[in-house]
C-alpha cells in the first residue's frame, strides 16, 4: 500500500525516488497523484518526507486537486537557464533539475527512478544530471520487482471499490455483447448477418465495445482479444478484424479496460461457441473449467500463488495436455501462467509464473485473477476462463464482479 512507501524505500536503501511524466496513463504517477491533467510533471519524495509535485504553471488548478504539495516549474527561470544550456533543452531541463535535487537537499545517495515517459528524452535528462552530479546514485529497477509494483501489491478499500466498479462494468458490456451477438440473423453458411444483411465481423464487435466502454466512462488502451477459431488458439492473438462471426466456432474474449485517463483496471475472460460447440470444443471447454474450479475451490489464505500454477498443470498433463511444466516453451495445451495481480496495471504483483518466488503470496489485500487456457490453433479452437478475486483482510476469496461461464451461446433467430 501507499503507506509502505517509506519502509520499502529503507529496505531498498533509497534516500529519495522521483516519478517523470504525466499523471494519466502512467501508473506511478497516477498512484501518487490521482490522474488528472497533469503533464510533464516531476515528483520528488525524499524517504521520511511527504512527496512535492513540480508541474507547469498552466496547470496549477489541475496540480492542486492532487492534495499534494505542489510547486510550479516557473520558480526556475527558464529564459535564464535555457540561456546558461546555450538552447540545449534537454540540459535546461536537467539545469532545472539540479536547483530541484539541491533544493530538496539530496547531492549525494541512492535516487530510484520511476515514470513511463518518452525514454529518449528520460535518459538525455538523466544523463546530463548525473554529469553535473555525479555524487547521485540514480537506480532503475525492474518493473516486476520495482518499488511502487511492491507498493502497489496490496489495495487498500477505496481501490478495491474502485476495482469492483471497473468489474461492473465490463461485466455490463460483456452482456450486451453476448446479447448483441445472439440476437442476429444467421446466414445458411452460419455466418451471423448485422441488421442491414452484411456479415458481422471482429471489427464491428470490438467497434461496439469501444463504443459501450466510453458510454461508461472506461476505456482499452491496452486492446481487447476478440479472437474466433484458430485465432483463439493463440492466447494473445487480439483476433482479425475482418473475419466473420460464424456459429459452433470458439471465441476467446478477453476484455481488460481500465477507468478512463489511465485508473485501476478490471480483466475478466470468457469462451463462447454461438449456437452449439463440436464435441472436440467442449470437452476442451469441460477441461478448463474443471481446472478453473479445482483451482478456486483450493486457494488458501498467503498461500504461494506458484503453487497453483503446478496445480493446474498437473491437472492438464493428467488429462493429455503439454504445460510449461514439462516441455520447454509449449506451442498448444497449457501454454502461459495461471495468473497475476491486478491494479493500475494489467500485469502487477503477485505474479504466479516461471520467475514468481514464494514472496509472490496470497496476502490480505491482493487482487490477483485465475485464469487458466487450452489452446490448439491447428485444430481452430482455443478456450479461457479467468475472473479477478480479492483476498479479503478476513482471508476469504471474493470474485470481485461475477458472471456466467456458459460456454455455448442460444441464438435467438436459429435453429440447427
Amino acid at each position: 500500500m501507499k503507506s509502505d512507501l517509506d519502509a520499502l524505500m529503507g529496505e531498498k536503501n533509497l534516500d529519495a525516488l522521483i516519478v517523470l511524466g504525466n499523471a494519466d496513463h502512467n501508473p506511478p504517477m497516477y498512484y501518487m497523484t490521482g490522474g488528472g491533467h497533469v503533464n510533464d510533471a516531476l515528483l520528488f519524495k525524499k524517504r521520511g518526507q511527504e512527496a512535492i509535485l513540480f508541474h507547469l504553471d498552466m496547470e496549477r488548478d489541475e496540480a492542486a486537486k492532487t492534495g499534494l504539495k505542489t510547486q510550479p516549474y516557473s520558480k526556475y527561470p527558464e529564459k535564464e537557464l535555457l540561456e546558461q544550456a546555450k538552447n540545449d533543452t534537454l540540459l535546461k531541463d536537467a539545469l532545472r533539475l539540479e536547483l530541484i535535487f539541491n533544493e530538496m537537499g539530496v547531492t549525494a545517495g541512492r535516487v530510484g527512478v520511476y515514470g513511463f515517459t518518452d525514454l529518449s528524452a528520460a535518459f538525455g535528462l538523466l544523463s546530463r544530471l548525473q554529469k553535473r552530479m555525479p555524487a547521485l546514485d540514480l537506480i532503475g529497477e525492474s518493473r516486476e520487482q520495482s518499488l511502487f509494483m511492491r507498493a502497489m501489491e496490496t489495495k487498500d478499500e477505496s481501490e478495491i471499490a474502485r476495482i469492483r466498479k471497473m468489474g461492473q462494468v465490463t461485466t455490463e458490456v460483456v452482456g450486451k455483447v453476448a446479447d448483441y451477438l445472439t440476437s442476429c440473423q444467421v446466414r445458411d453458411d452460419e455466418v451471423l448477418l448485422q441488421e442491414d444483411g452484411s456479415p458481422l465481423t471482429i471489427g464491428d464487435v470490438k467497434g461496439m465495445i469501444n463504443l459501450w466502454l466510453a458510454e461508461r466512462g472506461a476505456e482499452n488502451p491496452e486492446g481487447t482479444i476478440f479472437a474466433i477459431g484458430r485465432d483463439a488458439g493463440v492466447p494473445h492473438s487480439v483476433g482479425n478484424p475482418d473475419d466473420f462471426l460464424r456459429l459452433g466456432r470458439t471465441i476467446v474474449f478477453d476484455i481488460y479496460p481500465c477507468e478512463a485517463g489511465g485508473g485501476y483496471f478490471y480483466d475478466f475472460t470468457r469462451t463462447w461457441s454461438l449456437g452449439y460447440a463440436t464435441p472436440e470444443a467442449q470437452q476442451l471447454y469441460d477441461d478448463v473449467y474443471e481446472s478453473y474450479h479445482h483451482v478456486v475451490e483450493n486457494l488458501d489464505l498467503n498461500a504461494p500463488f506458484k503453487d497453483y500454477q503446478k496445480l493446474v498443470c498437473d491437472f492438464f498433463e493428467a488429462r493429455g495436455h503439454p504445460t510449461p511444466q514439462n516441455t520447454d516453451a509449449p506451442v498448444e495445451g497449457y501454454v502461459h501462467s495461471l495468473g497475476h495481480g491486478l491494479g493500475l496495471n494489467v500485469h502487477e504483483r503477485p505474479f504466479s509464473g516461471a520467475a514468481a518466488t514464494k514472496k509472490d503470496r496470497l496476502a490480505p489485500g491482493v487482487v490477483m485473477t485465475i485464469e487458466p487456457g487450452l489452446y490448439y490453433p491447428e485444430q481452430g479452437m482455443g478456450v479461457r476462463l479467468e475472473d479477478t478475486y480479492w483476498v479479503r483482510p478476513d482471508g476469504r476469496m471474493e470474485m470481485l464482479a461475477e458472471y456466467p461461464q456458459d460456454f455455448v451461446l442460444k441464438m435467438k433467430k436459429w435453429k440447427k
